[in-house]
């Protein structure tokens, strides 16, 4: 289920929610700062200005936010930059090339793991290392601030929307950073 749907049209840290948000095919969420065929992160475009924009949706699992508070961290949807906060999706588990389908129309295909900045401490001091995870078993690490995507196909999403996934044929390929 799509919890919340956020959007900003200029940099900023957290993005303010919205009744509803309209996904453009190739380009992202319309009216946001990060939309565009190009990429659009602010460091990103000092160096790379011409790469395709792996990054024009920003999804992130309301769960995180649960885990947070257990911490003593309130964090609410839209205040870490996300586009779309979903509830009861396992979005982390989620293989390259997965499609979301949020709402009546619009689809996502998944491209990989958001790389959390270090303005998350300036938000809340100390949240930077709660982002990250290593499995005491295996010595893996692995990113939580939620995943990227593309819009396949554009369309409107608002709170309490239907998410839908459709997996790629395999073998599936974990998601790393973009």
């Amino acid at each position: 289920m799509t919890a919340r749907v956020s959007s900003d049209p200029t940099y900023s840290f957290g993005k303010p929610n919205r009744a509803r948000v309209t996904l453009l095919a190739g380009l992202g969420v319309e009216d946001d700062v990060h939309a565009g065929q190009t990429i659009k992160h602010q460091f990103r475009m000092t160096y790379e200005p011409r790469s395709p924009n792996l990054r024009q949706v920003h999804l992130m699992h309301e769960e995180l936010f649960d885990e947070l508070a257990a911490k003593g961290y309130a964090v609410a949807p839209g205040e870490l930059g996300e586009n779309v906060t979903t509830r009861g999706i396992d979005l982390l588990g989620l293989p390259t090339g997965a499609l979301l389908h949020l709402g009546e129309e619009a689809s996502v295909e998944v491209t990989g793991l958001r790389n959390p900045c270090s303005k998350i401490n300036t938000f809340r001091p100390g949240l930077l290392g709660e982002m990250f995870a290593i499995d005491a078993a295996t010595g893996d690490f692995a990113f939580k601030s939620g995943i990227m995507g593309v819009v396949r196909q554009g369309g409107r999403v608002r709170p309490g929307d239907a998410v839908g996934v459709d997996l790629p044929a395999g073998p599936h390929r974990p998601l790393e950073r973009v």
